[in-house]
């Protein structure tokens, strides 16, 4: 049976039938796949989808985020292809979008990714399971909104490279879940992710910097070499997935974060 839906790009996308063989090109996006029950139809990911751990192994594998193999993806025949704004390029999205449908996600904040969840759960015939994540997921949004809510408001900058140095700015889901955090993005007056130094950071006087887990692996060590530059500024280490992997990896991300307030 035909089924046609308006992904959040506002694109329109027709699928000859209810898609059953599904290749996400986004981590996020996958583990939500696997927490929706969709495991079994999943035919392929990207290198970088690492939640579960075990999916590399057993689905094909047609490239990364950013650069894919069309002959891997002709290969396993796909009825659909799911894909982001952000991690994906819009060359990718084109070139896919003359052969298969390809439904294109774009996440900046909670309601996007709780939006995102609910669209899967009626394309993929999944809206009680897609209904249960979104509810968990409200419940533990509210309960955080709660014990945060007198909190004091803290400067922060959240370093995502190194490398140069990039920082997560304004129209980032990092930004977003910074603000609910009641953290203050230093950064908030400049868009998407800008290059920076030790410097201007320091300049912006932040009462923490973050530094996350990914995508570059930041560790031990770069605390010591920034403390050196910074030497007044509490540096700490952050799991960079709950801090940009949406989806199903938010039934977790709150628990996550009353974590650092304590």
């Amino acid at each position: 049976m035909q089924i046609s839906f308006t992904d959040q790009m506002g694109r329109q996308v027709v699928c000859p039938k209810r898609p059953l063989r599904i290749i996400s090109l986004v981590p996020s996006q996958t583990e939500l796949l696997v927490d929706l029950g969709l495991e079994e139809y999943i035919v392929g990911v990207t290198k970088f989808c690492i939640h579960p751990k075990h999916l590399r192994m057993s689905k094909k594998v047609v490239g990364g985020t950013k650069k894919i193999s069309l002959a891997k993806i002709e290969a396993i025949k796909p009825d659909i292809i799911l894909c982001n704004k952000e991690e994906n390029t819009k060359e990718i999205v084109e070139s896919l979008e003359k052969l298969y449908p390809v439904h294109v996600s774009d996440i900046n904040d909670l309601e996007d990714s709780l939006d995102l969840i609910m669209q899967y759960g009626t394309i993929f015939n999944k809206l009680f399971s897609a209904t249960k994540i979104v509810s968990t997921i409200r419940n533990e949004a509210n309960s955080f909104k709660d014990f945060i809510k007198d909190k004091h408001t803290k400067k922060v900058a959240y370093l995502i490279w190194k490398d140069p140095y990039m920082a997560a700015g304004q129209g980032t889901f990092i930004d977003h879940m910074l603000t609910l955090n009641k953290y203050e993005n230093v950064f908030k007056d400049n868009l998407r992710y800008p290059e920076t130094t030790l410097e201007e950071i320091k300049k912006l006087n932040p009462d923490l910097l973050l530094l996350s887990s990914e995508p570059f692996p930041f560790k031990r060590e770069h605390i010591d070499e920034i403390k050196k530059i910074m030497p007044s500024t509490t540096v700490e280490l952050v799991d960079g997935e709950y801090f940009s992997w949406y989806g199903s990896r938010l039934l977790d991300a709150f628990i996550y974060f009353k974590s650092l307030h304590y």
